[in-house]
């Protein structure tokens, strides 16, 4: 299951989630979204959990939790076209 993580702080690494989501279950992959030209990260990732009943207790055990001072928000990532389209500026 992939799950998305978000209002992480900005100075949690690869390793930490992958720590933190490792008490739950199997972590097949990390991807902390990062700004393309500074390297920062932009305070969201994506956890991938093979097994969906592992994916389920970490999402319920660490959505709201505090991790560095932030409440993180944790749910099942929707695929890409699920999400509602951005309107233009211009």
């Amino acid at each position: 299951m992939n799950i998305y993580v978000g209002n992480l702080s900005y100075n949690l690494s690869k390793e930490d989630l992958k720590t933190l989501f490792s008490e739950y279950g199997e972590v097949s992959e990390v991807n902390l979204i990062t700004d393309k030209y500074s390297g920062k990260s932009k305070g969201f990732a994506f956890v991938e959990m093979p097994k969906q009943s592992e994916a389920e207790a970490a999402i319920k055990a660490l959505n709201e939790s505090p991790i560095k001072g932030r409440n993180i928000k944790v749910n099942q990532a929707r695929p890409r076209n699920e999400r509602p389209q951005r309107k233009s500026r211009y």
